[in-house]
């Protein structure tokens, strides 16, 4: 156990992450060596930075939470600390249930510790964070909070209204970032479309994007979690026009069954959902469409779900993830809905959709055979180098590995490869000289 040593865990979504970042540029400032890894605690402080989403979610941070718990019975921790979406959610039964805790935070007031551990926070460093990804790659998180009513979905129950950042901020954090090394931003919200409107009177994704990628030495910028409904069109001209903004869009739609998407408050119909997607593709040709779909939602009946896998052999998603509902407390489907969908029906609908998206996945993976692609290199893997093109966000997504006994190619750099294999989730490639 080293004194002076925080280990910060951090669960759940990239949102989560930009705020353990956050919390470590601080305590560094104030004189803490801190880490980002569970697997190899050994400080005397642990924060756990806890996902309160889904039933999965929250199980996860329940048995992290309990870990260290035990850690510090055992005498390898002195102090507990517990923030983030679980502990804003179930704030006062997690103080009864786990007394171990030395404190739990909610997901705004986790500066708090700072202060509670004997240090004063440092507002000069408001902008700064430890980046815990690969230094040439950052998350950006543009708001919190999120102002729709999706009948499954606890988070606004959790952030509350959508809070967007000022413009100057956001542009101000970047030109730190790149200052560092950062290259490629992956700009994350609850709901990127709705950016500004809380602040501005007007919806302001389109100009921010736009004001960013004038930024020197933004090389890419990636959009996550767009929102169909009142879908901001100006933002595709951004898209169309602007080198440095990846031809790549993260659009939650979640269903295409009109039944389905009234019952889940989606304020959308299965029309407007193709024409939508329909204008995306003209207006940004050669555009990467990622989506989340779901399935076993209540009342969802086999013609809806039907309709749901002829949507997706439709549209053929290039990315596209699927989960089962889950029924969170409070929620409008947890208090007007009984959950009539059995799980076995869920994960076999579940296992079905994602079969078919294999397999598109895999014919049009075949399809990019031949072509010539930027791609930045994210880590060296074995006898690879593994890199990723604009189509492809960290973690989530495609990677593209590249031989490294042909080659010496440095972490962080960009370079044009040739695609010459192509199988479901991963593409081979060599250097372009």
């Amino acid at each position: 156990m080293r004194k002076n040593h925080i280990d910060i865990i951090s669960l759940g979504c990239s949102k989560n992450l930009v705020d353990s970042e956050v919390l470590m540029r601080q305590f560094e400032a104030v004189g803490y060596t801190v880490s980002h890894d569970p697997e190899h605690p050994n400080g005397n402080i642990a924060i756990i930075n806890t996902c309160g989403f889904i039933g999965d979610a929250k199980e996860e941070s329940i048995n992290m939470i309990l870990r260290f718990c035990q850690r510090k019975q055992l005498g390898q921790l002195e102090r507990l600390y517990v923030m983030g979406c679980l502990s804003q959610r179930y704030l006062e039964e997690l103080k009864i249930e786990i007394p171990e805790v030395d404190k739990f935070y909610g997901k705004f007031d986790y500066n708090g510790i700072i202060a509670d551990i004997g240090k004063e926070y440092r507002q000069d460093l408001r902008l700064e964070r430890h980046l815990t990804t690969p230094k040439h790659y950052a998350y950006l998180k543009i708001s919190e909070g999120c102002n729709r009513t999706c009948s499954y979905c606890a988070i606004p129950i959790i952030t509350g209204k959508y809070k967007s950042r000022k413009i100057e901020d956001i542009e101000q954090e970047v030109c730190w970032l790149v200052s560092i090394g950062v290259k490629e931003f992956q700009v994350i919200a609850q709901d990127l479309t709705y950016y500004g409107y809380d602040i501005y009177k007007d919806y302001k994704i389109a100009e921010l994007i736009s004001r960013l990628s004038d930024i020197k030495g933004v090389e890419w910028l990636r959009l996550h979690y767009a929102y169909p409904t009142n879908f901001p069109y100006s933002l595709l001209k951004v898209m169309r026009e602007r080198d440095n903004v990846c031809n790549y869009l993260d659009i939650a739609l979640q269903h295409i069954s009109d039944p389905m998407l009234k019952k889940m408050r989606r304020s959308i119909t299965s029309e407007e959902t193709y024409d939508l997607l329909a204008r995306i593709r003209e207006e940004v040709p050669g555009i990467c469409l990622r989506t989340t779909l779901m399935v076993g939602h209540p009342g969802e009946t086999e013609a809806d779900f039907n309709q749901l896998k002829e949507f997706v052999q439709k549209i053929k998603f290039d990315r596209m993830g699927a989960f089962k509902y889950s029924d969170e407390e409070k929620t409008y489907a947890n208090l007007h809905y009984k959950d009539d969908v059995p799980l076995d029906v869920k994960q076999a609908r579940l296992d079905e959709l994602m079969n078919i998206q294999q397999s598109i996945s895999y014919n049009l993976n075949q399809s990019k055979i031949g072509q010539v692609w930027k791609v930045i290199i994210d880590r060296e893997e074995g006898d690879y180098y593994v890199a990723r093109s604009e189509f492809d966000s960290p973690e989530v997504d495609m990677e593209i590995l590249i031989q490294k006994d042909k080659n010496s190619l440095s972490i962080g750099n960009f370079y044009r490869v040739k695609i010459i294999k192509a199988e479901e989730f991963d593409f081979y490639a060599q250097i372009q000289k």
